[in-house]
């Protein structure tokens, strides 16, 4: 019996992570062929299909956006609904339910979050790109499980679990970041509208309404209102996750509408939504001739040092606060070194570190210049965090 609630609880997570882990390899080809086709012949025709105007709906009732927008805007959207449902999942049956448990990565993510955030400031301070700052908190979770997953295949389960937490925390807080800072003028009206529907999803939830297409139709529904109303409209994916029926218990949880869903949207969020995004947003034309300048600028050393370096001080720094003061416990079989290692990890800021800095500037320079610099930051954490966990394999398997 045990070991069926057990199997029940673990499955959910062992399937979430091998999604994680595999995408990111599919998420790297993506990116390097989005930033070879940058760099071809096929540049100018690249652009103009990311900027060519798509609609959908008929005359009053038509949405029309570039292929560019319904892919961060659309797209993305269910992308934030599984990353809601994740969060939802882990909080009520998973590995963010106990405090106790959650302590240390919840506390890490948010020191991985604030010293990158700082860091950043400190190099843009009276600049018009320090509205960037949001652009190092993020840790991309596949690209960081998938890492771990290629190098680390006999790291403990603590750490994949530890690092697997601070992600989802991570992407929690650069949610709340987008929804109240990366907002410009509100069109009330709409945003009313998008609460009430918000309202009617609450209700749907307590009551435990089993029909799906409530909740497609509904979410639906939100996301026009908040894409009307000015609040970036991927936030409704995530609303509409956390107000998905769940249950009390694993048990419950196997048939519910979140388990349904999550099985089902998972997969193509991983493997085909964000490689679409890789795709679309990955391509950086690079000019070698003004590398060198263009790295040293502000908004460069800013993203590079506050994921590389800030990411490692704010997570290390924080866990190691709390575990030498004995507020916190180490996960079993996790050493410090790992810590460490999954604290370089982290500074892997990938997808979300794009989508916040395609919120940030509006200028392309300077949004190429983004990119550049996270995938800069993205490749040293990579390397540096891979040779960490090969070096305490090594180490292991030697005794």
């Amino acid at each position: 019996m045990k070991y069926r609630i057990y199997n029940k609880i673990l499955n959910p997570f062992i399937y979430f992570l091998k999604n994680e882990s595999s995408s990111g390899i599919v998420l790297l080809i993506c990116s390097i062929i989005a930033i070879v086709i940058a760099n071809s012949s096929f540049a100018e025709s690249y652009e103009g299909i990311l900027h060519t105007y798509a609609t959908i709906g008929y005359k009053q009732f038509s949405l029309s956006m570039s292929v560019l927008h319904w892919i961060n805007d659309g797209l993305m959207a269910i992308f934030f609904l599984v990353v809601g449902m994740e969060i939802k999942r882990e909080m009520v049956i998973g590995e963010l339910k106990s405090f106790k448990r959650t302590i240390l990565p919840i506390s890490a993510a948010v020191g991985g979050m604030i010293v990158p955030a700082i860091i950043y400031s400190l190099f843009n301070y009276g600049k018009v790109t320090i509205t960037g700052w949001g652009i190092p908190m993020a840790t991309d979770i596949a690209f960081a499980l998938g890492i771990l997953s290629l190098v680390g295949k006999k790291a403990p389960k603590g750490i994949v679990v530890f690092l697997t937490a601070l992600a989802i925390v991570d992407d929690l807080g650069a949610i709340i970041v987008i929804a109240i800072f990366y907002t410009n003028q509100i069109i009330w009206s709409a945003f009313f509208s998008g609460l009430f529907i918000l309202f009617i999803l609450i209700l749907a939830n307590r009551f435990n309404v089993r029909y799906k297409s409530v909740y497609i139709i509904l979410g639906i529904i939100l996301w026009i209102c908040l894409l009307k109303s000015g609040i970036h409209s991927t936030i409704a994916g995530v609303l509409l996750g956390m107000t998905l029926p769940i249950g009390k218990n694993a048990n419950e949880f196997n048939k519910s509408i979140l388990s349904r869903f999550e099985h089902v949207l998972s997969p193509w969020s991983s493997f085909v939504i964000m490689p679409i995004f890789a795709l679309a947003n990955a391509g950086i034309e690079i000019d070698i001739n003004s590398f060198s300048t263009t790295i040293f600028s502000p908004v460069s050393l800013g993203i590079i040092f506050g994921l590389f370096i800030g990411k490692q001080i704010g997570i290390f720094g924080v866990s190691y606060i709390l575990v030498k003061f004995k507020i916190a416990k180490l996960p079993a079989k996790v050493t410090k070194k790992h810590l460490y290692g999954a604290s370089v990890l982290g500074g892997i800021g990938f997808t979300m570190s794009i989508f916040v800095s395609s919120l940030s500037f509006s200028d392309i320079d300077t949004l190429s210049l983004a990119k550049t610099s996270i995938m800069i930051a993205s490749i040293l954490a990579a390397i540096v965090g891979s040779i960490i966990f090969k070096i305490l394999e090594f180490r292991k398997t030697s005794r």
